[in-house]
């Protein structure tokens, strides 16, 4: 009689966490200080008499996000799914303050921010992180007739980052969110009646917004008004294209003499190319690369359903900034002001993005790994 062999999977657990999610946090935020003394000192002297200011602001920041880090990294990732809603509720309560004069900040021509007595916070950033909470919890499970509703609720947080205005910050959560619906499942049809609409509704608010609109005709021909509308993305250009293959060397660039717009936020990668080259850039977007490489492995390694969303989710938050950063910043997308993960100058994004790593760390003490026998 023949003994039949069937193939069973085992789970074992893994032991440890992904401690290379640390250390790259580590090295690009060190980095990321590195670069904002660089593209910040003069205007900073300038400005505040400190030529740290910035870097002492970010640093402030920085030491939050890991006090943030190694919470969440502690923090069963399982207890965000009951957390989920109050989060989303109080994200859009958040978005909603941004217009209320007295606690939201009028700034440089928009309302993103809240101010909070020494300092300000930017609920957009918040926004990302909550949405992706709530979308891993909701899509974890399997739900008819929910199509409306997450369109609803998606085309709620991006029409208020809208509003503020930041169409930047609005399309990486329609962008993420959409990534989050269809990979826990969705039918393709649903992408498929998507895409158009989502097509002609960026078109639009691109055209009847004159400063969108601005950055649009640019994109297509950056060779029109040079001291004006293009003025921006041909000085980054000229930045990159000073640096060469090697750079002009730490602390050499020209750009940073107030040439160059955003030169500490949205513009710093083009400070990095000027003053480190080819090589240089290359270097930072293969950090990049495997810190979303780790990500991925995360996410596929992860013990449940929500899990995989959660950390799918946030590598589509990472990865879609810095897909639109570098790609706005060597014109290969229209200008939209998303900062570059870790490296840009900026509180509310550094502080999200180390607590989102913080989630994967405890995501990855959790995963599994599978043997046949």
């Amino acid at each position: 009689m023949r003994k039949r062999h069937h193939n069973i999977t085992l789970y074992k657990q893994k032991k440890g966490a992904d401690w290379s999610i640390a250390i790259l946090c580590a090295v690009l935020g060190i980095f990321g200080l590195l670069m904002i003394y660089e593209s910040s000192n003069v205007s900073a002297f300038r400005d505040f008499g400190d030529k740290y200011h910035f870097v002492k602001d970010q640093l402030t920041w920085g030491i939050l996000g890991t006090l943030g880090f190694i919470f969440a990294s502690l923090f069963d990732y399982h207890k965000y799914y009951k957390l989920a809603l109050p989060a989303l509720l109080g994200t859009v309560l958040l978005l909603i303050l941004v217009f209320v004069p007295g606690v939201g900040i009028h700034a440089l021509g928009a309302n993103r921010w809240i101010g909070l007595g020494l300092f300000s916070i930017q609920p957009a950033e918040i926004a990302k992180l909550s949405l992706v909470i709530y979308l891993s919890a909701w899509l974890s499970y399997k739900e008819k007739g929910r199509f409306l509703p997450f369109i609803l609720l998606v085309g709620l947080f991006a029409g208020l980052v809208i509003l503020e205005p930041d169409l930047g910050t609005s399309i990486i959560i329609v962008s993420v969110s959409l990534i989050l619906y269809f990979t826990s499942g969705a039918p393709l049809l649903h992408f498929l009646l998507l895409l158009p609409g989502g097509v002609i509704g960026t078109v639009l608010l691109a055209i009847t917004s004159p400063y969108r609109l601005k950055r649009l005709t640019t994109f297509l021909n950056p060779s029109i008004d040079p001291l004006g509308a293009s003025y921006h993305i041909r000085q980054v250009l000229i930045a990159l294209g000073s640096g060469g293959w090697f750079g002009l060397g730490l602390g050499a660039s020209r750009q940073k003499y107030e040439f160059l717009p955003e030169a500490t936020t949205d513009s710093i990668f083009a400070i990095i190319g000027e003053e480190f080259g080819f090589i240089g850039a290359v270097i930072l977007i293969s950090l990049f690369v495997l810190l979303l490489y780790r990500i991925f492995k995360i996410a596929k390694s992860a013990p449940d359903k929500f899990g995989f969303l959660l950390a799918a989710g946030i590598l589509g938050i990472i990865g879609m900034q810095i897909i639109v950063n570098l790609g706005a910043m060597t014109a290969l997308l229209p200008l939209t002001g998303v900062p570059l993960p870790f490296i840009s100058y900026g509180g509310s994004n550094l502080i999200i993005t180390l607590v989102s790593c913080g989630i994967l760390l405890n995501i990855s003490r959790q995963q599994v790994t599978r043997k046949r026998a």
